[in-house]
């Protein structure tokens, strides 16, 4: 048993990798969460978070059965930045309250170290949270095209996207760890396995290195 559990907050821009990355140290045994997942289960129907946007926003922003319509949402907060703050102000203090009691699960456990996966993770100061930061990178370009087509959107569209989050080069300077995810499958694997090493050593398991 590890002597001290870690937790690696796990971020970047979107169309980085993230998910890619977690999948490759999920199988090597490293429990995670994921603060989008958290995000989504706080406006599911039934909670408060979700009562608070339909009275500010009405039923332009749910769907039929009543659950939040995330597509008209982002439109509306990405057009009025005080729309977003405000959308922030209601669901993070929520989304961090899930977190901090998931991830104190997790230093309860056996696990050397466990991931905080948060696109968002320094903007929302959830690296507070983290004993490290581990940030995957891929240039902006690369951003640019994944998002256009994984998310059915035009170029303009995805480059308002990738410019609307924290500049790839302030998110570097603070990371701990870096992941490059411009590659190939077998070089990720290869970073992730030397991160995996590093991790385990640092929470103290015997026989790490």
């Amino acid at each position: 048993m590890a002597s001290k559990t870690l937790i690696i907050g796990v971020t970047g821009g979107i169309a980085s990798g993230k998910s890619t990355v977690t999948r490759a140290f999920a199988r090597l045994g490293i429990p995670w969460v994921d603060a989008d997942d958290t995000a989504r289960e706080v406006v599911e129907p039934g909670e408060p978070a979700l009562a608070e946007i339909a009275a500010r926003y009405g039923a332009r922003v749910l769907q039929g059965d009543g659950r939040l319509d995330r597509r008209a949402l982002r439109e509306i907060v990405f057009a009025a930045p005080e729309e977003r703050r405000w959308l922030e102000s209601v669901t993070h203090p929520r989304i961090r309250e899930r977190l901090v009691e998931r991830l104190a699960a997790f230093r309860r456990g056996e696990a050397p170290y466990a991931l905080l996966i948060s696109p968002l993770l320094f903007e929302s100061g959830q690296a507070a949270l983290v004993d490290r930061r581990l940030v995957i990178d891929v240039p902006e370009a690369v951003q640019i095209a994944r998002t256009a087509r994984r998310d059915d959107v035009d170029e303009a569209q995805a480059r308002a996207i990738v410019a609307a989050q924290m500049p790839r080069e302030k998110r570097l300077a603070r990371a701990d760890d870096v992941i490059d995810n411009a590659g190939d499958e077998a070089g990720l694997a290869d970073q992730v396995a030397a991160l995996d090493r590093r991790y385990r050593a640092l929470a103290g398991l015997p026989g790490s290195r």
